[in-house]
């Protein structure tokens, strides 16, 4: 075993020695707790043995950062990067890599054949293998695991989830013999605080030493809606206590972008942070720093860094993250308010983390924090081998009671939900390779389908007791008479009342009109006595159960119904994502680009896009109208068809009229798609949101940053995303089969000129 200059944990032992023994590991460990080196061991014994590995993260931020301490640790020529925009040394003995770039090599289509992408490689490590619970993009890690070939060896990091052991056995199934180390362990143990308003000047232990809620600790009082915009911030008076404490530097964590900028600016203007010493280091990084990169010079932001305090989320400027994230690393920020994206994986160690509201605004309203979320954010605090412990304070609010926050605290992880979800592309790249028998075993080895036992788990309980239901109304009639008997006689009784209703209604009118009853009334009259007559010899008439029995079959029979619909979903379910595979294959057939259960040329081309639509990319492609357009038009366009629908309003800015032109003519494509996928029952997205579109255009055509961005209320670190999935997709253009060559040409000459800063900044 390769030795550390430091002494491993138990934990680590044991994953280690089980990846010296050959085998795959899941290793799944508290945010902090030493799962890199573990990764490290298996790159050390890569190197030894003259092997390749590959490390893989869920974010190409994260990949980045991997890499540049890869490449400081075991030098800049064993190491290479892949991620969708960047390709370095991509033949190093380690290669660092996003998640999504693995799994796109092990469909073996824009990277070339599976076995040259493979040769040589030992180790795959999945690092942060927990975003498998990720809406948009956790079936990138069971495909990975899935198609990843068995004599390579995984070594999955996970943060803690409560159904380790289930994934382990799956990956076990499906791959090859997979061990799991599984700890709880700390090594900083974190303490819990409770900033209550109404004590303004101390932070209150949360829990007792017996872990029971601080009974100390009082609930926020509720604030009248008229009065809410008023409502006091207690930042400065949390980052005070933090600072009398030595508790500081610390991670504030807030879920609304607008609200960092302004808790940074309140701090700033009645706290100072920072000594005149550290001060002058932050200005001398900073002039360094802004020398390398221009554009962030005059950013409003500046001001705040030199008081020690900063934001850092998803709105601002990926340089100007990075500083932040230098200046955190170095010390010299001691409060960086944060969205909670900086939880996931981003190597900012902080002594503190505070959590402003255990609750959080969705489109639904509040809801409470998943407890992973919490353990998530509440990790990042402590400092291996520079704090004795970690400190986590929660705020309180009111939209959370003390008991909440206590009950949260103390919650184990959430488990692992499988995300997979079959896509065009799956389906092209799966019969591209493989018959539809063999496409079928493999969408059936997924983790959703092997955990389907507890996806199922509500369902299957609903079906127990709909049965114990019916169980408990059965009915043992004391005269013995049979069903049958029970509802001939519940039919015939029906039959009489409504008779005798009608016959009433006739007596009524004859009697009014001083008529007599004709012979037809007579006898209906007759039939009817008869039939009470018959209704008389039934036991049931005289029974004093009969309206228990009655009751119980109407009960039983609406159970009945309810059954066989739940039996449905039950099935529907079950087997959800064969259907949906299905239903994605049934639209391919449909457009052409599937035939015989084997890829056409327009099949060959989707299989290697990657988008939320590929099927919506290609049919743009193949419908011809973006050939005619300039770099900054064909820009216009693919912004607003990568652009999803955005949660604010902002000001509508005109586009060109050939943008305006073409966009009109995907709008009758979309209408075209969405027609055949309604008819099979698929949800494949399908953007036309034109809002970022003439600020692209105008930057395309050489306009300055400022000029693009003067007019817009929106994070520039927004327009700049944006701008970088227009390259992702025209970069796809230049690289994918069958693409005219004029557009190729028209892509790669609107990727030079998008790629310029602030844009080209990582």
């Amino acid at each position: 075993m390769y030795e550390f200059p430091f002494e491993l944990d138990e934990f680590q032992n044991d994953a280690c020695r089980l990846i010296d023994e050959g085998k795959s590991v899941v290793v799944c460990a508290p945010t902090g707790a030493g799962k890199t080196v573990i990764a490290q061991h298996a790159i050390h014994r890569a190197l030894e043995e003259g092997k390749r590995i590959f490390y893989t993260t869920p974010l190409k931020a994260l990949s980045n950062q991997k890499y540049y301490d890869f490449s400081e640790k075991y030098g800049s020529d064993n190491v290479g990067l892949l991620t969708g925009d960047t390709s370095i040394n991509r033949s190093a003995q380690i290669v660092v890599m996003t998640t999504e770039v693995f799994r796109n090599m092990l469909y073996g289509t824009n990277f070339g054949a599976v076995a040259d992408n493979l040769q040589n490689v030992k180790y795959v490590v999945l690092d942060e293998v927990h975003y498998m619970n990720d809406e948009q993009r956790g079936t990138v890690w069971e495909e990975s695991i899935i198609y990843c070939p068995t004599n390579i060896q995984l070594i999955a990091l996970s943060a803690t989830v409560a159904n380790a052991d289930e994934l382990t056995q799956w990956i076990n199934t499906v791959h090859s013999k997979t061990e799991l180390v599984d700890t709880d362990f700390r090594p900083v143990p974190l303490r819990f605080f409770y900033f209550d308003s109404s004590q303004p000047d101390k932070l209150l232990p949360l829990l007792t030493p017996s872990g029971q809620l601080n009974k100390k600790i009082k609930p926020e009082k509720k604030v009248q809606y008229r009065n809410r915009k008023k409502q006091y911030s207690y930042v400065k008076e949390v980052v005070r206590n933090l600072a009398e404490r030595d508790m500081l530097p610390a991670i504030y964590f807030t879920f609304s972008r607008k609200k960092c900028d302004e808790q940074m600016e309140k701090c700033a203007t009645s706290l100072s942070l920072v000594s005149r010493e550290e001060q002058a280091q932050i200005r001398q990084f900073l002039d360094e720093y802004i020398a390398e990169n221009p554009h962030l010079y005059g950013n409003k932001h500046i001001e705040y860094l030199l008081c020690g305090v900063a934001s850092h989320h998803a709105g601002l400027l990926p340089a100007w993250k990075s500083l932040v994230e230098k200046l955190f690393q170095k010390g010299l920020i001691k409060v960086v308010f944060a969205t909670e994206t900086l939880a996931a994986g981003i190597n900012m160690p902080a002594r503190s983390t505070v959590i402003s509201s255990t609750s959080k605004r969705t489109d639904s309203g509040h809801r409470m924090l998943t407890a992973s979320e919490f353990l998530q954010m509440s990790g990042r605090a402590g400092r291996r081998g520079m704090d004795e412990v970690g400190f986590v304070t929660i705020v309180g609010t009111q939209f959370q009671s003390p008991e909440e926050v206590a009950e949260l605290v103390l919650s184990p992880a959430n488990p692992l939900e499988s995300r997979f979800s079959p896509s065009y592309s799956m389906v092209l790249n799966l019969l591209q390779r493989f018959s539809l028998d063999e496409a079928k075993e493999l969408i059936l080895k997924s983790f959703g389908y092997y955990s389907s036992s507890t996806r199922l788990a509500p369902l299957l309980s609903l079906a127990e007791e709909y049965k114990q239901e019916l169980k408990s109304r059965e009915f043992i009639c004391p005269y013995k008479l049979s069903d049958k008997e029970f509802y001939d006689y519940n039919k015939l009784r029906y039959i009489y009342v409504q008779n005798r209703q009608t016959y009433k209604k006739i007596l009524k009118q004859e009697k009014s009109k001083k008529r007599p009853l004709s012979q037809e009334v007579i006898e209906f009259a007759q039939k009817n006595k008869e039939m009470l007559a018959q209704m008389h010899n039934i036991h049931c008439d005289i029974c004093k159960h009969y309206k228990k029995h009655s009751k119980n079959i109407e009960v039983a029979e609406r159970i009945k119904v309810k059954q066989q619909k739940l039996d449905k979903e039950i099935e529907k379910q079950r087997d959800i994502f064969w259907n949906k595979f299905l239903a994605h294959r049934a639209v391919l057939v449909d457009l052409g680009y599937l035939m015989d259960d084997y890829p056409t040329e327009r099949g060959i081309t989707t299989s290697q896009v990657r988008s939320e639509n590929e099927l919506f990319i290609s049919e743009i492609i193949y419908s011809r109208v973006l050939e005619e357009l300039t770099p900054s038009q064909l820009s216009a366009v693919i912004c607003a068809i990568t652009t999803e629908d955005l949660r604010i309003d902002i000001p509508f800015m005109p586009i060109s009229e050939p943008v305006r032109k073409t966009l009109n003519l995907i709008r009758n494509i979309r209408r075209r798609v969405e027609k055949v996928q309604n008819r099979y029952q698929v949800e494949a997205p399908m953007y036309i949101n034109p809002y970022f579109s003439s600020m692209i255009e105008l930057w395309v055509e050489g306009a300055e940053w400022e000029t693009v961005t003067e007019n817009v209320d929106m994070g520039e670190g927004d327009i700049v995303r944006s701008f970088k999935r227009v390259v992702d997709v025209l970069r796809q253009f230049t690289t994918i089969s069958n693409v005219p060559e004029a557009l190729v040409f028209t892509a790669r000459e609107a990727i030079e000129k998008i790629l310029r800063e602030p844009v080209d900044v990582d």
